[in-house]
C-alpha cells in the first residue's frame, strides 16, 4: 500500500497585516519563497515536483500556479489552489498525500498562504435562498465566537488567562530557538507611510522571525481591552487571532520513494476528516471533526501525543479542548494564532509542519492538526511522527 510522507518543510515568519514586513509583497511571491525553501530542503530536483497544492482565502486566481513558477518550478510542474477557508492549508496537505496515495505521483508540495493585507476577496456573494436557509452563514466569525463564549460559558476572564498562556508559551519558545528551523528569511520591499505627511515610500526588508506576537501581555492588560462588539461581549484584540500574512510548504513523496532515495521524512499523513456545524457557532467544529478522525482510525483522545488546535478565538478552541477531554499540556503547546497570527490559507499547512518537528522534539508519534471553519465546519488531520 502506498503512503504519504512529509519530507520537508519551510515557512515564512509572520508578519503583522498592513503595517509589517509583507505589506507590500503579493501572494505568489510569499508562497513562492516558501515552496523554494522546501523544495531545496526536501533535496528533490524540482523537476520531480509533479504538482503544486496551495490553501488560500483571500486572493483571487490559481496562486499555486503563479507561486510554482516564482519558485523555479519548471512549466511542467502544474498547481491547484482551494478554499475551505481556515483549514484550506491543512486541505492543500492532505490532498496532495491524496495525489500520492490514490494517483501515483511521487512528488508533490502541500502549501498554504494568505496576506490579509493585499487580500482580493472571494466571498462569492450571497444567494438570497440560502440566506433563508441559513440567516447566520455570513455572520461574522467575531459574532460566531461571542455566541459561543455565551452558549457554553466561557468566560471573559476564562479566555483572557488562555490568551496569556498563549503569549506566554510562544515567547518562550521563540526565545529557546524552536522556530529557526521553521523559518527562512524573505528579503523584500515594505510599504511605509509618513505619521504627518502621509507620503508613502518602500523600504528595504528582512522578514526572518514573527513580528506579531507580545512577550509583555499581562493579564491586566488584556482586562482593559474592550470588546469588539461592545460591552457584554467577550471577544477582544487580545483574545483573538491577529491579522497577519505569511506562507508555509511541505514536500510530501511516496514512502518507498523517500526510503530510495535515501530521505529521512518528518512523519507521514495519516488521514484527515471534516464534519459541519451550525454556523452561527462555527468555532466549534473541530468538536465534530476530531471524533470522527480518530474513530476512522481506531484512536482515542488519550492516544495523541501532541495537539495544534488553531486559536481562531480563545473561546471556541478553550471550548473545543475542554468539550473533548484534551490534557492542556499537550495543547498548542508553544502558543497560537492569538499570539502570532493567522493568515488563513497558510496557517493550517504551519500547523502541519510545526507539530511534526515539535513531535520530533518530545518523541511523540501520533498527533492531530484541526481547526474551525468559517460558515460551520470542523477539520482534523492525522500524521505520525517519524523520530
Amino acid at each position: 500500500m502506498r503512503q504519504a510522507v512529509i519530507v520537508s518543510y519551510a515557512r515564512t515568519g509572520l508578519a503583522k497585516a498592513n503595517r509589517g514586513g509583507f505589506n507590500n509583497t503579493s501572494h505568489m511571491a510569499i508562497l513562492g519563497h516558501a515552496i523554494e525553501h522546501a523544495v531545496q530542503r526536501s533535496g528533490v530536483d524540482p523537476q520531480d515536483v509533479e504538482d503544486v497544492v496551495a490553501g488560500c482565502v483571500a486572493a483571487h486566481g490559481n496562486v499555486a500556479r503563479a507561486a510554482g513558477l516564482l519558485a523555479g518550478l519548471p512549466v511542467t510542474t502544474s498547481g491547484v489552489s482551494l478554499h475551505r477557508a481556515c483549514s484550506s492549508g491543512l486541505n492543500a496537505v492532505a490532498n496532495a498525500a491524496h495525489h500520492i496515495v490514490e494517483e501515483g505521483a511521487s512528488v508533490v508540495v502541500g502549501c498554504g498562504v494568505d496576506s490579509i493585507t493585499n487580500q482580493g476577496g472571494g466571498g462569492g456573494g450571497r444567494d438570497p435562498r440560502l440566506v433563508d436557509m441559513y440567516p447566520d452563514f455570513w455572520m461574522p466569525m467575531i459574532e460566531t465566537a461571542d455566541i459561543v463564549a455565551e452558549r457554553y460559558n466561557i468566560s471573559r476572564e476564562y479566555q483572557d488567562q488562555y490568551s496569556l498562556e498563549s503569549q506566554r508559551r510562544m515567547a518562550a519558545a521563540q526565545a529557546a530557538g524552536l522556530f529557526k528551523d521553521e523559518i527562512i528569511a524573505v528579503k523584500t520591499q515594505m510599504k511605509v507611510v509618513d505619521k504627518i505627511t502621509k507620503a508613502e515610500s518602500l523600504v528595504n526588508v528582512t522578514v526572518d522571525r514573527d513580528e506579531c506576537n507580545r512577550p509583555d501581555t499581562t493579564l491586566e492588560g488584556l482586562a482593559k481591552l474592550e470588546p469588539v462588539k461592545g460591552p457584554g461581549k467577550y471577544v477582544t484584540a487580545g483574545n483573538a487571532s491577529q491579522l497577519s500574512d505569511g506562507a508555509a510548504a511541505l514536500v510530501l513523496m511516496e514512502a518507498k520513494e523517500a526510503e530510495r532515495r535515501g530521505l529521512a521524512p518528518l512523519g507521514a499523513f495519516k488521514g484527515w476528516a471534516v464534519a459541519g456545524c451550525q454556523p452561527d457557532e462555527m468555532g466549534i467544529g473541530p468538536v465534530f471533526a476530531i471524533p470522527r478522525l480518530l474513530q476512522r482510525h481506531g484512536l482515542k483522545i488519550d492516544d495523541i501525543d501532541l495537539w495544534e488546535l488553531n486559536e481562531a478565538f480563545a473561546s471556541q478552541c478553550l471550548y473545543s479542548r475542554d468539550k473533548l477531554g484534551i490534557d492542556p499540556a499537550k495543547y498548542n503547546v508553544n502558543g497560537g494564532s492569538i499570539a502570532i497570527g493567522h493568515p488563513f490559507g497558510m496557517t493550517g499547512a504551519r500547523l502541519t509542519g510545526h507539530v511534526l518537528m515539535e513531535g520530533r522534539r518530545r518523541k511523540a508519534k501520533h498527533v492531530v492538526v484541526s481547526m474551525c471553519i468559517g460558515g460551520g465546519m470542523g477539520a482534523a488531520g492525522l500524521f505520525e511522527v517519524y523520530p
